[in-house]
């Protein structure tokens, strides 16, 4: 199996894997808050909104436009489209490590990392690793620029580390392995720096100049300094971090071991992959959130140090490896596929009531931390901000004193007081239900409320206030 052959045999099998190990991501309409806000950031861009104007998020822009994109060719009332370019990504992530390992250890090397990936690539909670959001999207890039470092290709390597960064900010950080390859493999490093930093600046400047570069740099870059906080509800965040840890250790008990094995009976010489898991984990802990998505970004590392670690173990320990590997993987495959997910069923009867009450060209405004209600119910966010989160802080996972309206973005109240004053929406849910940002601990909002709305009833604990006469 090596020549033309190796890859017209291994690509169907990593495909069959890859659209196995996603079938679940197809079984619920959305999987989580992330896949609502682009959706309905993606229906406000084909309307001819302006990401960091009429929409924004602390997000850079590929993502997004990636969702629009396929909005455009196949419609923005199912996620199906995106979902089959999640499975276009996994693909492309395992056949880029398969070939990394094969061009290091052989074919033996690329057929185990491409299929370790591939099995290890679901191992955390459903409603993060089957969703199809930016840490999926990072993937293909992050290995590419390893990919392209491996071959000196600097330019390329360089691009593809802008496209990591303009997926999602921490995707850059692989920026650091590319730099330990290219100091390690030139003779002359300078010429490859200034390809590396031509192939980083140019995308992210041109992504910049699309949007606009005053926006752009402060949503990707300086707006998040509350958002990045450790201070505010540390045992929770920890408590987080320690079951995603777990989580995605439990996935990988077929990689474990033999990694750990051949630290103790000799090195690798894998010293890019050491640093690019690292600075994978530097990306999970930015922000002390510890999402399970962030987890992401360490498999395809993990992957091939255990591809490395396997060549010089005996045989018996790959067939264990990969046999781990799969009875894992089957079992976070029956975790997507029998998982409840009892929020999206709230948001789909918020989303009926929304429907029954306004007519399709109303604006409405959702006090909540689920967006997807307004692609659910179609219809448009009456402000900017599509969740609570970027107006208190709570987006981050806060739960305790650093949310509040003074915790917000800066300058977002006096935007959203302006939205709601020039264009008062048809109806405002509150679905704070009890959080930290309810609208009795929020002053703006409550004035807001008790100027011009009355209560008009509940769904599943969200409040419906109708408008009494022109906000304050």
């Amino acid at each position: 199996m090596s020549g033309p052959g190796y890859w017209r045999r291994l690509l169907p099998v990593l495909g069959v894997l890859v659209c196995l190990t996603r079938a679940p991501s197809f079984v619920r309409p959305l999987w989580n808050p992330d896949e609502g806000y682009l959706a309905v950031q993606a229906r406000i861009l084909a309307g001819g909104g302006e990401l960091y104007e009429t929409v924004v998020d602390r997000k850079p822009p590929l993502v997004p436009w990636l969702y629009e994109a396929a909005f455009a060719v196949f419609g923005s009332g199912s996620l199906t489209s995106v979902r089959v370019l999640a499975i276009v990504a996994q693909l492309s992530t395992a056949v880029l490590l398969a070939s990394l390992a094969r061009r290091r250890w052989g074919d033996q090397a690329g057929r185990t990392a491409g299929v370790l990936y591939v099995l290890v690539s679901i191992g955390l909670n459903p409603e993060d690793a089957q969703a199809a959001t930016f840490e999926v999207f990072i993937l293909p890039c992050t290995t590419a620029a390893m990919w392209c470092a491996d071959r000196c290709r600097w330019g390329a390597a360089g691009v593809a580390v802008a496209c990591s960064f303009l997926t999602k900010q921490t995707g850059g950080v692989v920026l650091v392995p590319v730099l330990w390859m290219l100091w390690r493999q030139e003779t002359a490093p300078r010429r490859g720096l200034l390809r590396l930093g031509v192939g980083v600046v140019c995308p992210v400047l041109g992504a910049a100049l699309l949007t606009t570069p005053a926006g752009f740099l402060f949503w990707t870059v300086t707006g998040s300094g509350a958002y990045v906080s450790f201070t505010g509800s540390e045992l929770h965040v920890l408590s987080r971090g320690l079951t995603n840890t777990g989580i995605l250790a439990a996935a990988c008990a077929g990689l474990i071991p033999p990694i750990l094995r051949a630290l103790r009976v000799a090195r690798t010489g894998a010293a890019e992959l050491w640093l690019w898991l690292g600075s994978s984990a530097v990306a999970v802990l930015v922000g002390f959130h510890f999402f399970g998505h962030y987890y992401l970004q360490l498999i395809p590392s993990l992957a091939l140090l255990a591809t490395a670690a396997l060549q010089i173990l005996p045989r018996e320990r790959l067939v264990t490896a990969v046999l781990a590997s799969g009875c894992c993987c089957a079992l976070f495959l029956a975790w997507g596929l029998l998982a409840p997910r009892p929020e999206l069923g709230h948001a789909q009867r918020l989303a009926a009531a929304l429907d029954h009450r306004t007519d399709p060209g109303d604006r409405v405004l959702v006090w909540g931390i689920h967006p997807e209600t307004y692609w659910l119910a179609n219809r448009t966010p009456a402000s900017r901000y599509l969740t609570a989160g970027l107006l208190t802080n709570y987006s981050g996972g806060r739960d305790g004193p650093q949310v509040g309206e003074k915790y917000a973005v800066e300058g977002a109240w006096p935007v959203f007081r302006a939205e709601l004053t020039a264009h008062p929406p048809a109806l405002v849910v509150d679905d704070s239900r009890g959080k930290p940002y309810a609208p009795d601990r929020v002053g703006s909002l409550r004035r807001l409320l008790a100027a011009g709305w009355e209560e008009a009833g509940t769904v599943d604990g969200a409040v419906l206030y109708t408008r009494t006469g022109p906000p304050d």
